[in-house]
């Protein structure tokens, strides 16, 4: 059988709210995202390892909070021209720290002229790497809430909604193959779904498992076609 021509374009990552799914392993941070005009001082630290979803659910928040975006490094040129009034995200926290912008950033946030900060980082607030005293006594004092690995139940929902939002017809069982031998993150779901879609066109088959067994390195790219 003569494969397809299967174009090689990088994967879209839709962060839209429609394409997010929920489970109980983020269910606790979707509900206190959701009630972020009662956070104490105004702000809340979204924290979890990579993978597990923060930049998608920090940027629906963001849409509907009508919050700016800036990464940590670029904190204190943000500061300097974010009105009051406008909430703030501030992203990825763990590849380093503006002392003085963060400590700036949450007495805004406490004194109102934020109304919403959310800043999102892989460790805990206690463990960023702050210097100055002031901003390690706040940084211990900030709630925060934390995105679990992605459970199974999560998982299974994050393939099917991608498989079925591309129209790739997939097999019984295949799922299932995948969950033990695929890595446990939200980005991971999406780099698997795209291989296998693009493998299965090639091959002019359904998604199966033996395009699953040749995307997890199972097999070599030719397998059986069961």
């Amino acid at each position: 059988m003569t494969g397809q021509l299967v174009l090689n374009l990088p994967v879209r990552v839709d962060f839209s709210a429609e394409s997010f799914v929920e489970g109980r392993a983020n269910a606790d941070a979707v509900a206190a995202l959701s009630r972020w005009r009662d956070w104490p001082r105004a702000v809340l630290a979204l924290t979890g390892p990579s993978g597990a979803g923060k930049s998608h659910l920090a940027a629906i928040w963001a849409q509907r909070a009508g919050a700016r975006t800036t990464d940590a490094a670029s904190l204190a040129a943000c500061l300097a021209v974010l009105p009051s009034g406008v909430s703030l995200l501030v992203e990825d926290v763990d590849d380093g720290i503006d002392d003085a912008a963060l400590f700036h950033a949450i007495n805004r946030a406490a004194e109102g002229d934020i109304p919403g900060l959310l800043i999102t980082g892989r460790a805990p607030p206690v463990l960023w790497r702050a210097s100055l005293p002031d901003l390690v006594s706040r940084l211990r004092a900030l709630p925060h809430v934390e995105l679990s690995e992605p459970d199974d139940e999560l998982l299974t929902r994050l393939l099917l909604k991608q498989f079925q939002d591309r129209g790739a017809p997939l097999r019984p069982g295949v799922v299932e193959y995948m969950l033990p031998r695929m890595e446990r993150s939200v980005s991971a779901v999406r780099s698997l779904v795209d291989r296998m879609d693009k493998l299965a066109l090639a091959r002019q088959t359904p998604v199966n498992r033996a395009v699953a067994r040749a995307v997890l390195g199972d097999l070599p790219e030719h397998g059986d076609n069961e």
